[in-house]
């Protein structure tokens, strides 16, 4: 049969998206983004490294406050509409996918779902579970005699959890039994049938289960972001702008009181002046020319690897082994959760795509448990694969390749997939580091990290045990075939925060116990991490810091005596909207 040919697409040809001069951050979101607005010869009360989970919210903290803020980001600023992809190999970009070396006995695979690239970080990609870590992950070691405690309490991050999950905001139950117990400002979502698998398998066991959060997704319209339409795309970003990422919840009031933000640049080191004092920041613009800004205070937010990894590119005389690095512990106690995924095969069609991937879980097996021969616990959660990354569980999981590959995958809406997020402890060998080899250094001649990390006795148990009670609960749920994927999830640690300069990199609130003017605010000053994402947790600490920084600030240029007092919570600082009300609860 002999098809009718046309020149010209159909309805005509295709036109340039109009330009409004605008940034689109989603279908109804557009922002005016500032020229330049400070000169490099300017001093800045704030320069910012790194615009993602912590990043974002200390930007927009700082502008609203009144200071002049710069942002610095390694990554593009993302028009959503021009940017982002509903596909999911064409959303690679939005990973740090620059050259790292890894290592050690159990290596981490680095990329696609622990770090990111780009205006909003991380931020950009999480799936948005966004639990609360409980009161016992900050004293693990008083509790449990492994890993350490933090220097603040539950209590402390209590009223910041508060505000993000209202900031965000969080869709959940209104009633949350683990930990300290709580509800959430948005009702929670309906369920998908990866959902219904875990509340049958958790149910038919007698495991508590949550259904429909935590999740920051929203589940009804809020402002000029729409509500979620289940589509599955969430850790590919989100075109729809439902998800939230510090990109749309705070950047753009962050632009609107005056911060800066300075994309595709990359911070090379920092500069430390002869009174011992950050002075700036060296950084090489887009093309590749290099600049320093002058700043009176420096904040490095560039998460768990590259963190650490500029601290250490900053050695100057008097610190010769890296900046904030007189403990010797900068780059030391990285962590990475288990994240293992058990897929269970099901006779009833499932398509893991029509839903969230976080929208149900557990966390029936969080603390510490005296029967078991390990410390801590670990959370199950729902996750959903898209094909490819399916492809490559199914290859890990059974080996498949060819054929037998493609039976699987075309067998894809019949299979649901449970996430394993274990408790991994903070150890001294799991080290982030400078490369030194000739060829292991990034494109403006700068060494890249090497990344070297090892599993414990304590966490190959735990492993164990949560993979099988995973494996458990989805044949309770009716899978017929089970089987499993060994990886990791989220990466924290490597500047742990602490109570004496003698065993950590930065205090309670990020200060660095050695540079007054320098701190580090982002997922590498946490101590432990609990069983929870650590999203939620990020963005808390992160608020928290700028209000010590706004309470603090003139003492901190004058260099005067350290304050440790609470600085006391400023709601009046939270983006617009935040507390409008969410749709509403059936109690």
């Amino acid at each position: 049969m002999n098809w009718p040919h046309s020149k010209s697409p159909l309805g005509g040809a295709f036109e340039e998206p109009e330009h409004d001069g605008m940034h689109r951050l989603g279908p109804m979101q557009r922002i005016s983004i500032p020229r330049r607005r400070f000169r490099d010869e300017d001093v800045v009360d704030y320069v910012i490294v790194g615009v993602g989970s912590a990043g974002g919210v200390l930007l927009q903290r700082l502008a609203r406050a009144g200071f002049d803020v710069v942002g610095f980001e390694a990554g593009p600023f993302w028009d959503t509409e021009r940017d982002w992809v509903s596909d999911e190999a064409g959303s690679h970009n939005l990973y740090w996918n620059d050259l790292r070396i890894i290592g050690g006995k159990d290596p981490l695979a680095l990329g696609s779902n622990n770090s990111g690239k780009g205006v909003g970080g991380g931020s950009v990609h999480w799936a948005a579970f966004t639990p609360r870590f409980h009161p016992s992950d900050f004293e693990v070691y008083t509790r449990d005699g492994v890993g350490a405690d933090w220097p603040i309490d539950y209590e402390d991050i209590e009223p910041y959890y508060e505000l993000l999950e209202q900031e965000m905001p969080v869709a959940g139950p209104a009633w949350y039994p683990w930990g300290k117990p709580h509800g959430h400002p948005y009702a929670p979502h309906p369920m998908g049938a990866v959902g219904d698998a875990l509340i049958t398998g958790c149910t038919r066991l007698g495991i508590g289960v949550s259904a429909g959060g935590p999740v920051a997704i929203l589940s009804a319209s809020r402002g000029d972001r729409p509500h979620c339409i289940y589509r599955g795309f969430c850790i590919q970003a989100c075109k729809v702008g439902a998800k939230a990422s510090t990109l749309i919840t705070h950047v753009p009031d962050a632009l609107k009181h005056g911060a800066e933000i300075r994309d595709t640049s990359m911070v090379s080191r920092i500069e430390i002046g002869k009174d011992g004092r950050a002075t700036g920041v060296h950084y090489f613009d887009a093309e590749g020319r290099e600049h320093f800004q002058r700043a009176r205070c420096v904040i490095v937010s560039g998460y768990a690897i590259e963190t650490p990894r500029l601290l250490l590119n900053s050695a100057c005389p008097g610190h010769e082994r890296g900046l904030a690095n007189s403990s010797g512990t900068l780059g030391k106690y990285l962590m990475a959760q288990a994240g293992n995924v058990i897929l269970g095969r099901f006779e009833e069609l499932i398509r893991m795509y029509k839903a969230p991937p976080a929208h149900a879980l557990t966390e029936e097996f969080y603390e510490t448990d005296p029967t078991r021969d390990f410390a801590r616990g670990f959370a199950i959660q729902t996750v959903g694969p898209l094909p490819i990354a399916f492809a490559k569980q199914m290859m890990a999981a059974k080996g498949q390749w060819g054929w037998g590959l493609r039976r699987s995958m075309m067998d894809y809406n019949h299979w649901a997939a449970f996430g394993l997020l274990g408790e991994i402890l903070p150890w001294a060998d799991n080290t982030v580091e400078l490369a030194t080899g000739a060829n292991e250094k990034d494109r403006f001649g700068l060494p890249v990290a090497r990344v070297s990390f090892n599993l414990h006795e304590n966490d190959k148990r735990l492993i164990e045990f949560g993979k099988n009670k995973t494996m458990d609960v989805m044949r309770a749920a009716g899978a017929v075939e089970v089987v499993q994927e060994q990886r990791f999830a989220h990466l924290v640690g490597a500047a742990r925060m602490g109570k004496s300069p003698h065993d950590s990199v930065c205090d309670k609130f990020g200060r660095t116990w050695d540079v007054d003017n320098l701190f580090v605010m982002d997922g590498s000053v946490m101590p432990t991490q609990g069983s929870a994402n650590p999203g939620l947790t990020i963005q808390s600490l992160a608020a928290r810091t700028a209000d010590y920084l706004i309470s603090n600030h003139s003492a901190i240029q004058s260099g005067a005596k350290r304050s440790l007092e609470e600085p006391g919570i400023r709601k009046t600082l939270s983006p617009p909207g935040t507390f409008r009300s969410g749709i509403p609860h059936l109690r």
